[in-house]
């Protein structure tokens, strides 16, 4: 067509939930679903403890929201947080314990999740990736056509001591420029 790259729903909706804390989000919502379906529920089973009415709906459609919220705007997910695990507890005494426990449960789960979700984490690198990475470099340690040269360089920024060991691999970004230390 004219040079645009279109890509699929698949990978446009993996980028844009690798940009929000979407698991979190989305328990805390799936909770705040579970404990106003178990407030509809009319069965002899349900337990009917402390304020039931309003603040028996109010709680779990506000978690709803919250949780809404946090997917669609990300930039106020500690705010959301923080308020949708105050509604979470609160549905312990409002909603027949929490839908069960189970809405409580999903609830404090999914916003101790966004709480604790950082926006400019490096992503992780998988096991496998890590054994490639590290067979990789025993591979690379004991090929003989390996210069010795190089591979110290990059390991220690050129310092090897007299016994063949490394020195200097630890050493840290102050010591090369100690501006911190001048007037």
């Amino acid at each position: 067509m004219s040079g645009i790259k279109q890509e699929g729903v698949g990978p446009a909706f993996r980028t844009w939930r690798a940009h929000r804390p979407f698991l979190g989000g989305l328990l805390l919502t799936l909770g705040g679903v579970e404990i106003l379906l178990t407030v509809k529920i009319s069965l002899k089973l349900v337990v009917h403890l402390g304020m039931q009415g309003l603040a028996g709906y109010l709680l779990p459609a506000l978690m709803v929201v919250c949780g809404l919220l946090i997917l669609f705007n990300p930039a106020q997910r500690l705010f959301y947080s923080i308020v949708g695990i105050m509604l979470t507890l609160g549905t312990w005494v409002t909603s027949n314990l929490g839908g069960f426990f189970v809405g409580l449960i999903l609830g404090i789960v999914g916003s101790c999740m966004v709480f604790g979700w950082l926006p400019d984490q490096e992503p992780r690198v998988s096991r496998r990736q890590r054994r490639k990475n590290r067979r990789q470099a025993k591979a690379a340690m004991a090929d003989p056509n390996a210069t010795e040269s190089t591979q110290s360089t990059a390991a220690d920024g050129g310092q090897e001591g007299t016994d063949g060991s490394l020195r200097g691999s630890m050493r840290s970004s102050t010591a090369e420029s100690p501006s911190h230390l001048t007037t």
